[in-house]
């Protein structure tokens, strides 16, 4: 009876995550965003300079919200670092930002280092900056803004191959008047 009892807690909440879970990847992202002026911010970076969104209008930037306990974050991360790479000379920024805490964000800054990530990396240690964009704080989610500063879409989520359609539609965007 004992082996029951610890067994069903546990398998609740194996249940409970995987309906989390799945929840995040069957959520979408507000359709009424598109066209909207994508929210001013200012946050630090990694090595504690002062970054501003205003700072990049006139390109095209990715605000890819993620943190340190998120698996698919880590798995999008060197597809966003390759986009960078191919795109940033057209004009394209990746602003990466970590939504971790102030005791888990020290992680953050190894994780960006020890793979070689090159986009800025902000911290965004009270969720001050997410909350304006993804009130559900669920990662990983991006926000493509177009160079006049307007939010062009948002993305929820990541499975392998979603950066193939992300490429088109940032080098679409690149290509644009």
């Amino acid at each position: 009876m004992t082996r029951a009892r610890s067994a069903t807690p546990l398998r609740w909440l194996r249940l409970a995550a995987l309906a989390i879970g799945l929840g995040g990847a069957l959520l979408s992202p507000p359709a009424e965003a598109a066209g909207e002026v994508a929210p001013a911010f200012t946050l630090r970076d990694i090595d504690g300079k002062t970054v501003n969104l205003a700072d990049y209008q006139g390109k095209v930037v990715l605000l890819q919200f993620w943190a340190t306990w998120c698996g698919p974050c880590q798995a999008e991360m060197p597809h966003l670092q390759k986009m960078y790479t191919e795109l940033g000379p057209k004009g394209f920024v990746v602003l990466s930002i970590s939504i971790d805490d102030a005791r888990a964000s020290s992680m953050v800054k190894p994780i960006i280092k020890k793979n070689g990530y090159t986009f800025p990396v902000l911290l965004d240690k009270d969720t001050s900056v997410v909350t304006k964009y993804n009130p559900t704080k669920s990662v990983p989610y991006a926000v493509v803004v177009d160079k006049a500063g307007k939010i062009a879409s948002v993305h929820l989520g990541y499975n392998p191959g979603d950066e193939v359609a992300l490429k088109s539609e940032i080098s679409a965007l690149l290509a644009a008047p």
